[in-house]
């Protein structure tokens, strides 16, 4: 038990940085023109290959497949919503590691928030069960691949939203299709070879991940780092706690249900508290960007004024 809480904890971590750095890939390999609220251009395949010549994607490609095998080692010992809420201790990485890599300062309200997450993390910790049967029948597995293609047909209509809302829309969906990883991930079978081949969760996890992975990049692409990665948290988080409880017999330890509520809630929170934090780095340098021209806006008014009040010396 103790293994896995460190391994969803590593994870957690992986995903946190990596978010960051394909946030700084994706900026740079961005050929969006699209204007504030027009429509947005669709969802850009040639995005990760240009991202592929960006040297910050090629390492979060690695952090994000350390993050992910812990993950897997995670979900065999523990039951979904505590793996998932744990993964939502990501978004506070994502805010700290972003703050420290763009000299930008967290406030009061954004370190309790930090404080909170880590306090959730521990009572989720505490009160989780062992995870309940892996075993689902084959309407569960077709009902997996289903909302699969559904994300993505989601997500290629919500790419062509509007800003602001096409960010947030984007990362939702892709929430959704990090949360059918999630369970994939844990009704797999075992991890030897035949056993992977054989499973359809293979394929479903696999499908889910590149779709996924694609429209978060597709949000990431002229939006926050954070507000996205706030929405993927929320939706990833969700439903496989709702399906781990409902279908696969999730539980917590005894007498602690309240405890792993109380602590599923305060995690989710605190990192969806962490959402702005990444508009507001975001807003800073733009406003001292375009703060001379507001000064020497005024001082042409003043002079016009001036002007406009000198009686006429003809």
């Amino acid at each position: 038990m103790v293994a896995s809480l460190v391994a969803a904890l590593v994870s957690a971590l992986c995903y946190g940085i990596a978010a960051v750095m394909q946030a700084i890939a994706v900026r740079g390999a961005s050929r969006r023109t699209t204007a504030r609220g027009e429509a947005g251009q669709g969802v850009d395949p040639g995005l990760l290959v240009r991202m592929l010549g960006q040297w910050p994607f090629l390492v979060s490609i690695l952090i994000d497949l350390v993050g992910f095998a812990a993950q897997l080692v995670a979900l065999r010992r523990l039951p979904l919503f505590a793996v998932q809420a744990i993964m939502a201790a990501n978004l506070a990485v994502t805010a700290v590691f972003a703050a420290w890599l763009m000299k930008a300062r967290l406030s009061v309200r954004e370190w309790l928030a930090v404080a909170g997450v880590v306090i959730g993390v521990a009572l989720l910790g505490s009160s989780a069960g062992a995870q309940g049967a892996a075993r689902v029948g084959d309407e569960f597995q077709l009902a997996l691949i289903v909302t699969v293609v559904a994300v993505g047909l989601a997500g290629f209509a919500a790419a062509r939203l509007p800003d602001p809302a096409r960010t947030p829309a984007l990362g939702a969906i892709a929430g959704l299709g990090y949360s059918v990883l999630a369970i994939s991930a844990r009704i797999l079978p075992g991890f030897a070879p035949r056993q992977l081949i054989s499973s359809p969760a293979t394929y479903t996890l696999a499908a889910a991940g590149i779709v996924s992975f694609l429209l978060y990049a597709t949000a990431l692409d002229g939006g926050s780092v954070t507000t996205a990665t706030a929405a993927v948290v929320l939706f990833e988080t969700m439903p496989p706690a709702v399906v781990g409880i409902i279908f696969l017999g999730d539980t917590t330890r005894h007498g602690l249900a309240a405890v792993a509520g109380l602590g599923f809630g305060l995690a989710v929170f605190c990192a969806l508290a962490l959402a702005r934090f990444g508009e507001a780095g975001e807003e800073r340098p733009q406003q001292q960007a375009h703060e001379p021209d507001r000064v020497g806006h005024v001082a042409d008014r003043r002079a016009a004024l001036v002007h406009a009040e000198l009686p006429d010396q003809a």
